[in-house]
């Protein structure tokens, strides 16, 4: 019988729903799915790269939805807490979904359900207290901007809310913690990983042309890397 393995991924959802494609396709026996930021832990255990393709992903994204839009819900948002070892059940959770009535029941898998639905609200108490909170103050270009520190990364749930609020007008909300952002173009949504922690401050705001800044960054990264769309609130109402 082959050792169990560790999955390492990305830390993007996408990444986590490729490696959950991976593992019913090979039939991996798994002890544990980790981020590639995290230390590698498990004596006994091979560890192995998955790397992200939206197809794959895209593909148990549709089939969870398919089974329940619930359910879809709270994988995601359970996933954007960030919890520690959240990835296992929430591989758990799916893998109770597909099995078969004589297969052998996961153990604790109540458990496991009400943790997964617990992190998933919290999350969404934390996207609404965001959305409540978010000051912004325009640019020189104006473009509307907001720094927030929430302690959940939802940034991927909010753009929804803030182009019902805002019609007609582009922003950007930069999370201070996680060094990224979100920036409405009026058109789509980009997700920006971007250094905008100096730009607190109202007046500097007001002085600058955020766009030279966001135009610089995106097209820095469309020419070195291939950009990855990113499956997001689409399960978050």
């Amino acid at each position: 019988m082959e050792n169990p393995k560790i999955l390492i991924y990305d830390g993007s959802f996408n990444g986590f729903l490729t490696t959950v494609f991976k593992v019913f396709e090979e039939k991996i026996e798994v002890t544990n799915i980790q981020r590639n930021t995290e230390n590698q832990k498990g004596l006994f255990s091979e560890a192995i790269t998955v790397f992200t393709q939206m197809d794959k992903a895209r593909r148990v994204w549709n089939s969870i939805q398919n089974k329940s839009n619930a359910a879809i819900k709270s994988i995601y948002f359970a996933f954007l807490s960030e919890s520690k070892g959240v990835e296992l059940l929430l591989y758990q959770y799916i893998r109770s979904m597909y099995a078969n009535p004589d297969e052998e029941r996961i153990d604790d898998i109540a458990e496991i359900i009400l943790k997964i639905q617990q992190q998933s609200r919290m999350v969404a108490r934390e996207k609404h207290r965001i959305e409540a909170i978010a000051n912004f103050t325009i640019s020189k270009d104006q473009i509307l901007f907001s720094d927030v520190s929430p302690g959940f990364d939802v940034l991927p749930l909010i753009s929804k809310h803030f182009r019902t609020k805002f019609k007609g007008q582009e922003f950007i909300i930069y999370d201070r913690k996680r060094k990224y952002a979100i920036y409405y173009n009026l058109y789509t949504v980009e997700i920006i990983s971007l250094e905008l922690s100096a730009y607190h401050n109202k007046e500097v705001i007001s002085q600058t042309t955020l766009k030279y800044l966001i135009n610089n960054k995106l097209h820095s990264q469309y020419t070195n890397k291939p950009q990855m769309g990113y499956i997001n609130e689409r399960a978050a109402v």
